[in-house]
């Protein structure tokens, strides 16, 4: 292995950065919003380059080497960019709406407990245990389409009961916003 002196290593470099360095900020500035982001990430990529030495003037392509590494460091700054992104408003909302259902489970013990012995049976092991609808047919002597309508029945009377009962609110589009616990 034959090794280059000093400047004719910067020198491939140079060249290579000359004819490449527009098309690699153009890339980058179309795929991030902040164009000083886009430098900085630049200059990363410029340096990864510069450490390469003479490694980097043996590349066939130096194009394509500059993209990689490019794509790569771009990939690496959205995955750590990703972690510390705060939720927009509207996902928080659903955030919170999420919450108000899950405190609404509390009231499902006792209006699961009021309902008929046959609702409360096809949903617990339908909806709650996860028995297939097909299996609850299969035990209780039903045709698929007959189980799937038990089901349906008893989910309406739970919702309705659970609606009466624990005072569900709905909001303009049909969402639990309240209810009072029981």
């Amino acid at each position: 292995m034959t090794t280059r002196p000093i400047d004719s290593t910067q020198s491939c470099l140079r060249t290579a950065w000359r004819a490449h360095e527009p098309e690699l900020r153009g890339w980058l500035r179309r795929r991030l919003s902040n164009p000083a982001e886009a430098d900085d990430l630049l200059q990363d990529v410029f340096l990864k380059a510069l450490r390469q030495g003479e490694r980097f003037c043996s590349v066939l392509n130096a194009r394509a080497w500059l993209f990689e590494v490019t794509r790569n460091a771009l990939a690496d700054k959205l995955r750590v960019a990703r972690l510390t992104v705060e939720l927009p408003d509207d996902l928080a909302a659903a955030m919170d709406e999420t919450q108000t259902v899950d405190e609404l489970t509390a009231c499902l013990p006792r209006v699961l407990s009021e309902l008929s012995s046959q609702d409360r049976e096809v949903i617990t092991l339908c909806d709650l245990q996860g028995m297939a609808q097909a299996d609850y047919a299969a035990a209780k002597g039903l045709g698929l389409s007959a189980a799937k309508s038990r089901l349906q029945r008893a989910r309406q009377r739970l919702k309705q009961r659970m609606t009466d009962v624990c005072q569900v609110r709905l909001d303009e589009s049909g969402r639990v916003s309240d209810f009072v616990p029981r």
